[in-house]
């Protein structure tokens, strides 16, 4: 591992796996903005800043992207766990926003984390989380998913596709490679844009019960200014709107709110408690610019304000 020696998690933790990116925010008329960001990334930081113990583990490079997000994560209490980055540069993407605040993204990125058995987690982990680049690009993705054959039966885990088209490949080996992952998770959450892409003309509902089949508890999916849903194995179904908000730019949205419905869902919050505080955790990101999700004390207030009627 690079960078400095990490402080220790709280045990159980979330243990996070996948990709860090420096998100080049560009938009017309305006100087370039970096962020730190990588979906994986933003949802280990979404959890530390909701106060819940979190290691990330990823790749870095030794330049200036890798202290930037270094010093994101850290400064929200995320352990780092890091490993060289391909050819010593972070990965990077251009991010262009519309005229609405809406992201399209130009991608440098490769993912190669070894295949480590010996890999020394610091305690033990008490949920594992993955998506994105990382479970799907090879070589890395290999990697990912023995970890998660390790670490299945003695954690949780969850799965957020965050489908990237331009880095997926070919469409059919891109489902099937989703697919497994769906299978090896407990909780699944995607968004009607990525169920789009993975199954066109199909409805995202009849969709999210297809992946009940192959085997998670949950499935989820967001919609932008729709809301979200979220249907169970048992038969459960809940659904929740969207917070009415003055839309900054929707980066990071998702993965605010993944990082929220998992911290609510591990603190025993039933199916339509946990989409609110999900939902209202993704409005808070999107007022503002970049993935900058609640902390605690924001979330509480956000969600007061609601049960308020003043929002």
């Amino acid at each position: 591992m690079t960078g400095t020696a990490p402080h220790l998690p709280v045990a159980p933790y979330f243990l996070v796996v996948g990709e860090c990116v420096a998100d080049v925010v560009r938009t017309d008329g305006a100087a370039d903005r970096v962020h730190p960001g990588g979906s994986p990334a933003n949802v280990a930081y979404g959890l530390a800043r909701l106060g819940l113990p979190a290691v990330l583990l990823t790749q870095l490079g030794a330049d200036a992207n890798g202290r930037l997000i270094r010093a994101h994560l850290e400064s929200a209490g995320v352990t780092v766990l890091a490993e060289p980055a391909e050819g010593g540069r972070t990965p990077s993407a251009v991010v262009r926003l519309d005229a609405q605040g809406h992201a399209q993204y130009v991608f440098d990125i490769g993912w190669s984390l070894p295949d480590r058995p010996d890999l020394a987690l610091p305690g033990a982990p008490g949920h594992l989380h993955l998506g994105s680049i990382a479970a799907v690009t090879e070589p890395g993705a290999s990697a990912v998913l023995a970890l998660v054959e390790r670490l299945r039966g003695r954690a949780g885990v969850s799965y957020d596709p965050n489908v990237r088209p331009a880095l997926m490949g070919d469409h059919g080996a891109a489902v099937r490679r989703v697919e497994r992952c769906v299978a090896l998770s407990g909780l699944v959450k995607a968004s009607d844009e990525d169920l789009a892409w993975l199954y066109p003309g199909q409805d995202a509902e009849d969709v999210a019960r297809h992946w009940l089949g192959l085997g998670p508890a949950t499935v989820a999916v967001t919609r932008g200014a729709a809301g979200a849903f979220a249907v169970t194995a048992d038969g459960r179904r809940a659904e929740m709107p969207a917070r009415a908000v003055a839309v900054a730019d929707t980066v990071g949205a998702g993965d605010s709110f993944m990082a929220a419905l998992l911290g609510a869902r591990w603190a025993g919050a039933g199916l339509e408690q946990a989409l609110a505080r999900a939902v209202t955790a993704a409005a808070v990101t999107v007022s503002r610019p970049g993935a900058n999700p609640p902390d605690a004390a924001e979330l509480r207030a956000a969600l007061a304000a609601e049960a308020a009627g003043r929002v």
